[in-house]
């Protein structure tokens, strides 16, 4: 086990450091960027403390944004599919996905009432890096979920500008987790949430294909939590006088969001060649990664699901028609079989099911607006609950 796959970049224990390993072999990084070419970047936003002001804070936000092949290749389709286990929630850009089942676009996710900005920085950010791209239209895949227990969601604090920046620092490598990017405010099982990924290595043949997640993680009721096939949500204590809500613990009468409520976004990337039937195949096994941890799937849940292959590197086919028009041409692609898609449906359920413990486990106690507390899942309970297990 490399120290990369066990530990954050800045030396916090991920899930494997803390003895919890679910099935399959991860990749150098155990994150999303060991599928080659894809670069996550981050922009985190946490200000202020004490009653809520609109348009002041208490501020805790962000962004997170996925470049499919990287800064330079924008506009370079990757087979794509989608799939949506509960619609509370918003995933833009997907009816062109469902069309021509390609994905084209950088993916920025952030909180539920960003997606505006999200969508108009992204527009922006490609007529500043692409503009040869921005004389065409663009749908950006833009997804989100709800952190209004513990920021100024109406506040505007997300802006373009923010998203562009976030767009700017998109890198490959290990990756920060918990409360970064577009996971600052979320809470997921009564306890901290946010950004989370994991990744697994498939054999084929001769060759070894890269199976990468990456999750914003909102999602989930504290009696559900299951760790390693351990239901330990409702025996683990926050120490805190007030037990926790849905969100996390309210000190004053605010309404409490149902248990379980929530969302959760998934975006799964591969190098594995695969059409986009099968990119859609492997966004429909993600529920069985996150019921691993317990979810039942709320209605009140926004369960949105992105699969994407990197393999056809080629221009687009679906642009304007460019060039000489009696010169059509076939296109000819390769993908794997279909019946020997099942070790890659196996490395989407377990790479999503560790995502989500490593956006739980790599985090810290967190209060927001109006005093509303999130504890972090304390490592130390949660190691005594599955030692005792065994």
């Amino acid at each position: 086990m490399s120290d990369t796959q066990a530990f954050s970049p800045d030396g916090r224990p991920r899930a494997r450091a803390l003895g919890i390993e679910p099935g399959g072999r991860p990749g150098p990084w155990n994150a999303i960027t060991d599928v080659p070419g894809v670069e996550v970047g981050y922009r985190t936003l946490i200000s202020g403390d004490g009653p809520l002001r609109r348009g002041q804070g208490p501020v805790r936000t962000g962004v997170t944004a996925i470049l499919p092949r990287g800064r330079a290749g924008v506009g370079r389709p990757c087979a794509a599919g989608r799939y949506v286990l509960n619609g509370n929630g918003e995933m833009t850009g997907t009816a062109w996905i469902d069309e021509v089942g390609e994905l084209t676009m950088p993916i920025t996710i952030s909180n539920t009432h960003a997606i505006g900005p999200c969508h108009s920085g992204t527009i922006e950010w490609i007529n500043r890096t692409h503009p040869e791209w921005a004389r065409q239209w663009l749908l950006p895949v833009c997804a989100e979920t709800w952190d209004g227990y513990l920021n100024d969601i109406n506040g505007g604090h997300v802006t373009p500008e923010i998203v562009i920046e976030a767009l700017d620092a998109a890198e490959s490598g290990p990756l920060q987790e918990g409360s970064v990017g577009g996971g600052t405010g979320m809470n997921c099982y009564a306890f901290k949430g946010g950004s989370g990924t994991a990744s697994r290595l498939v054999d084929f043949g001769a060759e070894t294909y890269t199976v990468g997640v990456f999750l914003q993680a909102n999602f989930g009721s504290r009696q559900e939590l299951t760790i390693a096939g351990r239901r330990i949500g409702d025996r683990i204590g926050t120490g805190n006088p007030q037990e926790t809500t849905a969100w996390g613990t309210a000190p004053d009468s605010s309404p409490a969001a149902p248990g379980g409520a929530g969302s959760v976004i998934v975006i799964v990337a591969t190098d594995a060649p695969l059409h986009a039937l099968q990119c859609t195949a492997m966004a429909r096994r993600v529920p069985f990664g996150l019921a691993r941890t317990g979810t039942t799937g709320s209605l009140f849940s926004g369960d949105l699901f992105l699969a994407f292959s990197t393999a056809d590197d080629r221009p687009s086919e679906t642009g304007f028609p460019v060039g000489d028009p009696s010169a059509d041409e076939m296109i000819t692609t390769t993908r794997l079989p279909w019946n020997r898609m099942d070790r890659f449906y196996a490395a989407v359920v377990d790479a999503v099911e560790e995502a989500v413990l490593n956006a739980l486990i790599v985090n810290s106690d967190m209060t927001g607006r109006d005093g509303h507390f999130s504890p972090a899942l304390p490592h130390d309970q949660l190691k005594t609950l599955l030692t005792e297990a065994h």
